[in-house]
Order: C-alpha cells, then sequence, then structure tokens
C-alpha cells in the first residue's frame, strides 16, 4: 500500500506542472479568443499575435519610432496617465526591453556580517540625485509572490553572482527549490547517504553471529 501511495504521489509531481502549464495557455488563448470573437477556437489568439507583431515591425523603422515619441508626448500630458503608462512601460522594459534591468544578480550582507546574504538586483548604479555616491539601488524579488522590496545599500556589501539572471530569479521566486541548476535533475536538495547494512541475527533472533 504504500509503495502504491508513493507512485501516485510521485505521478502527480509528474502530471501537476504539466497540466496546470496546459490549462494556463487553454485560459490564456481562450481570453483573447473572447476578446476578440471571429467565430473559429484560436483564431483570436493567432491574430492577436500578428497584430502585435506587426506594431512591432511598424515601430522598428524611423517613421514608427516618431510615431510612439508623440504618442508618448500626448499621454505625458495627462498627470494620472503619465504615471501609469511610464511605470507599465518601464517595468516591461526591465524583463524584455533593450535597456534590461534585473540583468545583474548580487549578493547584499545585512548588517556586514558576511555569513548572512540575500540575493537580489541592482537596477540602479548611480545615485546622484540623491547624493548618495558609494550606494546603489538594489531589488529583492519575493519568495511565492509577484512583489519585492527596493532598498539602498552601501556598494561595498554588493557582491557580483556570476550566474545567468533568468537562474537566480526562478531561484528567489520558487524558494530556492528551482533554479541554479536545480530543475536539471529534479533536485532540491543532495540524495541522503544510504544506511548501512543491518546486523546479521541468528536463526533464532536472539543477536548477531558471532
Amino acid at each position: 500500500m504504500k509503495t502504491l501511495l508513493g507512485y501516485f504521489w510521485r505521478g502527480c509531481l509528474v502530471l501537476a506542472p504539466v497540466g496546470i502549464t496546459f490549462y494556463i495557455a487553454w485560459v490564456t488563448v481562450v481570453a483573447i479568443d473572447e476578446f476578440m470573437p471571429v467565430g473559429i477556437p484560436g483564431l483570436g489568439f493567432l491574430l492577436t499575435l500578428l497584430l502585435v507583431t506587426a506594431v512591432g515591425f511598424a515601430t522598428s523603422n524611423v517613421v514608427g519610432n516618431a510615431v510612439v515619441r508623440q504618442l508618448e508626448r500626448w499621454l505625458s500630458r495627462v498627470p494620472l496617465v503619465k504615471l501609469m503608462y511610464s511605470s507599465i512601460r518601464d517595468l516591461i522594459n526591465a524583463f524584455v526591453g533593450e535597456k534590461k534591468r534585473f540583468d545583474r544578480p548580487v549578493l547584499v550582507s545585512l548588517q556586514g556580517d558576511a555569513d548572512t546574504c540575500v540575493l537580489g538586483f541592482v537596477t540602479r548604479e548611480s545615485l546622484g540625485p540623491l547624493k548618495l555616491a558609494d550606494h546603489v539601488a538594489v531589488y529583492f524579488p519575493q519568495s511565492y509572490n509577484f512583489a519585492g522590496n527596493l532598498l539602498v545599500v552601501p556598494k561595498s556589501r554588493v557582491k557580483n553572482v556570476e550566474a545567468s539572471p533568468g537562474d537566480v530569479m526562478a531561484f528567489i521566486v520558487s524558494g530556492g527549490v528551482s533554479g541554479l541548476g536545480i530543475g536539471e535533475h529534479a533536485l532540491s536538495r543532495p540524495p541522503p547517504a544510504p544506511r548501512p547494512p543491518p546486523a546479521e541475527r541468528t536463526l533464532l533472533g536472539l543477536g548477531p553471529k558471532k
């Protein structure tokens, strides 16, 4: 019974990520299809991809850039719209734009204790307007949460991490159970040490053989 239960949980570990991924993809396609109802399942999603690609192509030349800049000038005249637009634009550019900000993972020591560190990303190296030339801005994502904290810390407490930014982000967001090569072997911790073989006993089970 215990062996069957172990097989069941192993099957859940294999099927759950696949099922959840396909479910999220299906919900996304259905939501976009409802936004662009064309009568054929999946066609609205395909048309949306083509439209976004066409907009990207149109804005990659001089004329398209001029149109985008003019649109940004119009949006900047409305205070609340300007704040929302600039925040969303900078957030998207930080992840997938040409000027990515989450590309320098670092370790930050806490209270000068080099043995206890926090993983984060340097998002601003120059803090001249704040008159903090010897400080940097570090963003610390939270595990299992779409949020984080921005701290201004001394440069002396920051140490670069020689790893892929994507792996470090996955490591932080997953609480340390994924990323940094962990997902490649499906291990979140080293395997347990093998148990020693049981001591041999006599036929009556009264003690070890001599």
